[in-house]
């Protein structure tokens, strides 16, 4: 069983990519935490968690989604992190999380995907984009065939990763991941795009404009997809590309 959780698509597109090797079920958590469904989940075959990277671990909200979920059968998980640039010591912590949760921890694979965190960094062009994806699929589909052949997944930690997943991490959440930089800007139409894809109804209308709320987590799906490209965070997102996967 795959569960995913995806801002701007990168991780949705490699479970997608990832179970049409597998076969199974998949499950988008963002539907889940967003729809407040129940849960609870039962597979035979392994449980394959796909997302993003977030301060080189796994995102808080997946954390807690899973620390909160009950699985049932298979207690094997596999974890596959998208990123743009590494995972740093994601493993560790991902370790630590399967074996809150009683489950057997058969490895985590990092896939350099397209930046799409223009809070702080630069998107690709989609040029470049392509480039990346090219290459990301191929490691996809290697990784997919380990997870069905239940073979161990591994990624490469360094010292430096080390200190980015267990110094910088919580720093980086305290100081930066808020929702109070985000505006809407004059170019707004009203859409209602970014209340839709918010996957923590974190955002309404109000008077025709959005509003946040506190509950944030920086997976920018708001900013990326806004059709008319009238959402910025602070002056960190200003005249940036904005990338999110196309189908």
């Amino acid at each position: 069983m795959i569960l995913y959780f995806s801002g701007t698509g990168n991780s949705r597109h490699a479970a997608e990519l990832i179970h049409s090797v597998t076969g199974g079920d998949i499950i988008s958590i963002n539907d889940i935490i967003k729809h407040s469904k129940p849960s609870v989940f039962e597979s035979e075959e392994p449980y394959v968690i796909v997302c993003p990277t977030y301060a080189w671990r796994v995102p808080r909200v997946v954390e807690d989604f899973i620390m909160k979920a009950e699985f049932k059968g298979s207690k094997r998980v596999y974890f596959v992190l998208t990123c743009g640039d590494g995972a740093g010591n994601a493993t560790n912590y991902a370790k630590e999380l399967a074996h809150k949760k009683k489950l057997i921890f058969k490895g985590l694979k990092s896939i350099v995907m397209p930046e799409n965190y223009i809070a702080m960094f630069n998107s690709p062009s989609p040029e470049a984009a392509d480039e990346i994806l090219k290459k990301a699929d191929k490691e996809i589909l290697i990784t997919a065939e380990k997870i069905k052949n239940s073979s161990p997944i591994r990624d490469n930690v360094g010292f430096s990763g080390k200190i980015l997943s267990g110094i910088v991490n919580p720093v980086f959440y305290s100081l930066f991941v808020s929702a109070k930089g985000f505006r809407a800007t004059e170019q707004c139409i009203s859409c209602g795009k970014c209340v839709e894809v918010c996957p923590l109804n974190n955002i309404s209308l109000s008077d025709k404009r959005p509003v946040w709320g506190n509950n944030c987590t920086h997976c920018m799906a708001c900013i990326s997809y806004c059709p008319q490209e009238a959402i910025e965070y602070k002056n960190k997102s200003v005249g940036k590309h904005r990338y999110h996967y196309e189908d």
